[in-house]
Protein backbone atom coordinates (compact mmCIF):
# COMPACT_ATOMS: atom_id res chain seq x y z
CA UNK A 1 0.00 0.00 0.00
CA UNK A 2 2.92 2.24 -0.35
CA UNK A 3 2.01 5.82 -1.36
CA UNK A 4 -1.50 4.78 -1.49
CA UNK A 5 -4.40 6.56 0.66
CA UNK A 6 -6.84 4.17 2.55
CA UNK A 7 -10.15 4.78 4.29
CA UNK A 8 -11.54 2.92 6.72
CA UNK A 9 -16.00 2.93 7.11
CA UNK A 10 -16.53 2.16 10.85
CA UNK A 11 -20.67 2.12 10.42
CA UNK A 12 -23.13 2.12 13.25
CA UNK A 13 -24.81 -0.40 14.45
CA UNK A 14 -27.61 -0.19 12.42
CA UNK A 15 -26.64 2.67 10.15
CA UNK A 16 -25.30 0.49 7.49
CA UNK A 17 -22.42 1.31 5.04
CA UNK A 18 -25.21 1.50 2.35
CA UNK A 19 -26.69 4.06 4.32
CA UNK A 20 -26.52 7.51 2.74
CA UNK A 21 -24.22 9.01 5.22
CA UNK A 22 -21.35 6.01 4.74
CA UNK A 23 -22.38 5.31 1.31
CA UNK A 24 -21.31 9.04 -0.53
CA UNK A 25 -18.73 9.87 2.60
CA UNK A 26 -17.10 6.29 0.69
CA UNK A 27 -17.96 7.67 -2.70
CA UNK A 28 -16.46 10.60 -2.32
CA UNK A 29 -13.16 9.55 -0.67
CA UNK A 30 -13.14 6.61 -3.97
CA UNK A 31 -12.85 9.96 -5.92
CA UNK A 32 -10.15 11.39 -4.41
CA UNK A 33 -8.44 7.84 -5.02
CA UNK A 34 -8.56 6.72 -1.32
CA UNK A 35 -8.82 2.63 -1.40
CA UNK A 36 -11.73 2.14 0.93
CA UNK A 37 -12.02 -0.57 3.42
CA UNK A 38 -15.96 -0.88 5.13
CA UNK A 39 -15.96 -2.48 8.42
CA UNK A 40 -19.20 -4.20 10.27
CA UNK A 41 -19.81 -6.11 13.19
CA UNK A 42 -22.48 -8.59 13.80
CA UNK A 43 -23.64 -10.77 17.49
CA UNK A 44 -23.48 -7.18 19.85
CA UNK A 45 -26.00 -6.76 22.16
CA UNK A 46 -29.72 -5.33 21.49
CA UNK A 47 -31.64 -2.56 23.28
CA UNK A 48 -28.54 -0.83 24.03
CA UNK A 49 -29.45 2.94 24.09
CA UNK A 50 -29.41 4.04 27.73
CA UNK A 51 -27.55 1.04 29.26
CA UNK A 52 -24.54 1.68 29.94
CA UNK A 53 -22.98 -2.00 30.07
CA UNK A 54 -24.65 -2.87 26.87
CA UNK A 55 -22.84 -0.39 25.66
CA UNK A 56 -19.65 -0.58 26.65
CA UNK A 57 -20.11 -4.46 25.70
CA UNK A 58 -21.18 -3.61 22.25
CA UNK A 59 -17.88 -1.41 22.00
CA UNK A 60 -15.43 -3.79 22.96
CA UNK A 61 -17.31 -6.78 21.03
CA UNK A 62 -16.73 -4.02 17.53
CA UNK A 63 -13.67 -2.67 18.50
CA UNK A 64 -12.47 -6.52 18.39
CA UNK A 65 -14.41 -7.73 15.27
CA UNK A 66 -12.37 -4.40 13.49
CA UNK A 67 -8.86 -5.67 15.04
CA UNK A 68 -9.51 -9.20 13.82
CA UNK A 69 -11.03 -7.53 10.08
CA UNK A 70 -8.00 -5.05 9.91
CA UNK A 71 -4.83 -7.14 11.89
CA UNK A 72 -3.19 -7.50 8.81
CA UNK A 73 -3.13 -3.50 7.00
CA UNK A 74 -0.06 -1.94 7.98
CA UNK A 75 -1.28 1.52 8.24
CA UNK A 76 2.53 2.81 8.48
CA UNK A 77 3.16 2.62 4.99
CA UNK A 78 0.06 4.71 4.06
CA UNK A 79 0.59 8.07 3.13
CA UNK A 80 -2.66 9.30 3.65
CA UNK A 81 -5.49 7.53 6.37
CA UNK A 82 -9.12 8.69 6.82
CA UNK A 83 -11.27 6.94 9.26
CA UNK A 84 -14.80 7.68 8.41
CA UNK A 85 -17.78 6.56 11.47
CA UNK A 86 -20.81 6.82 12.30
CA UNK A 87 -22.30 6.18 15.70
CA UNK A 88 -20.38 3.75 17.24
CA UNK A 89 -18.20 3.42 14.34
CA UNK A 90 -17.25 6.90 15.45
CA UNK A 91 -15.94 5.57 18.96
CA UNK A 92 -14.42 2.49 17.48
CA UNK A 93 -12.44 5.14 14.93
CA UNK A 94 -10.77 7.12 17.51
CA UNK A 95 -9.85 3.96 19.56
CA UNK A 96 -8.60 1.72 16.24
CA UNK A 97 -6.77 5.08 15.33
CA UNK A 98 -5.57 6.06 18.65
CA UNK A 99 -4.45 1.98 19.07
CA UNK A 100 -2.89 1.43 15.34
CA UNK A 101 -2.51 4.46 13.06
CA UNK A 102 -2.28 7.93 15.34
CA UNK A 103 -1.89 9.58 12.00
CA UNK A 104 -5.18 8.88 10.69
CA UNK A 105 -7.75 11.63 10.10
CA UNK A 106 -11.06 11.18 11.40
CA UNK A 107 -14.65 12.10 9.72
CA UNK A 108 -17.04 11.64 12.87
CA UNK A 109 -20.94 11.80 12.12
CA UNK A 110 -23.05 11.76 15.11
CA UNK A 111 -20.54 11.14 17.84
CA UNK A 112 -20.82 9.44 20.59
CA UNK A 113 -19.66 11.21 24.05
CA UNK A 114 -17.28 8.33 24.56
CA UNK A 115 -15.57 8.79 20.87
CA UNK A 116 -13.79 11.71 22.74
CA UNK A 117 -12.26 9.59 25.20
CA UNK A 118 -9.28 8.70 22.81
CA UNK A 119 -6.37 11.09 21.87
CA UNK A 120 -7.80 12.75 18.59
CA UNK A 121 -5.26 14.46 16.69
CA UNK A 122 -7.44 15.57 13.27
CA UNK A 123 -11.13 15.29 13.18
CA UNK A 124 -14.64 16.91 11.43
CA UNK A 125 -17.77 16.03 13.06
CA UNK A 126 -21.59 16.21 12.05
CA UNK A 127 -24.48 15.99 14.77
CA UNK A 128 -28.25 16.72 14.84
CA UNK A 129 -29.61 18.54 17.76
CA UNK A 130 -32.43 16.59 18.25
CA UNK A 131 -29.86 12.89 18.41
CA UNK A 132 -31.15 10.86 21.15
CA UNK A 133 -28.47 8.93 21.64
CA UNK A 134 -26.46 11.81 22.02
CA UNK A 135 -25.54 13.98 24.67
CA UNK A 136 -25.70 17.19 22.72
CA UNK A 137 -24.19 19.81 24.95
CA UNK A 138 -21.78 16.90 26.51
CA UNK A 139 -20.27 16.28 22.85
CA UNK A 140 -20.42 20.04 22.12
CA UNK A 141 -17.76 20.54 25.11
CA UNK A 142 -15.84 17.20 24.43
CA UNK A 143 -15.45 18.56 20.33
CA UNK A 144 -14.05 21.60 21.25
CA UNK A 145 -11.53 20.88 24.26
CA UNK A 146 -10.13 18.28 21.43
CA UNK A 147 -10.31 21.21 18.78
CA UNK A 148 -12.45 19.56 16.47
CA UNK A 149 -15.04 21.25 13.98
CA UNK A 150 -18.30 20.43 15.33
CA UNK A 151 -21.31 21.24 12.73
CA UNK A 152 -24.83 20.64 14.06
CA UNK A 153 -27.97 20.28 12.63
CA UNK A 154 -31.25 22.00 14.06
CA UNK A 155 -34.24 19.49 14.31
CA UNK A 156 -32.19 16.52 13.39
CA UNK A 157 -32.02 12.78 14.49
CA UNK A 158 -29.17 10.52 14.87
CA UNK A 159 -29.19 10.38 11.13
CA UNK A 160 -29.11 14.01 10.53
CA UNK A 161 -32.41 13.86 9.52
CA UNK A 162 -35.72 15.59 10.06
CA UNK A 163 -39.29 15.51 8.82
CA UNK A 164 -38.36 17.57 5.90
CA UNK A 165 -37.10 15.61 2.89
CA UNK A 166 -36.39 18.40 1.11
CA UNK A 167 -34.17 19.49 4.23
CA UNK A 168 -32.19 16.42 4.49
CA UNK A 169 -31.34 16.43 0.75
CA UNK A 170 -29.88 19.62 1.38
CA UNK A 171 -28.15 18.62 4.68
CA UNK A 172 -26.74 15.50 3.14
CA UNK A 173 -25.28 17.71 0.43
CA UNK A 174 -23.95 20.13 3.06
CA UNK A 175 -22.07 17.47 4.89
CA UNK A 176 -21.05 15.43 1.71
CA UNK A 177 -19.39 19.33 0.76
CA UNK A 178 -17.81 19.64 4.43
CA UNK A 179 -16.61 16.12 4.07
CA UNK A 180 -15.04 16.01 0.99
CA UNK A 181 -13.52 19.48 1.61
CA UNK A 182 -11.75 17.85 4.83
CA UNK A 183 -10.18 14.89 2.54
CA UNK A 184 -8.74 17.13 0.36
CA UNK A 185 -7.09 19.17 3.11
CA UNK A 186 -3.31 19.24 2.79
CA UNK A 187 -2.14 20.39 5.67
CA UNK A 188 -1.78 17.07 7.38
Amino acid sequence: MSGKKLAVVFPGIGYTNDKPLLYYSRKLAEEQGYEVICTGYHDLPEKIRGNEEKMIQAGRMAFEQCEELLKNIDFTVCDEILFIGKSIGTVIAAQYADTYAPMARLVLYTPLEATFFSDIKDAIAFIGEADPWSDLDEVKRLAAKKTVPLYTYSGCNHSLECSSQRKNIKILGEVMELTEEYMVKKDI
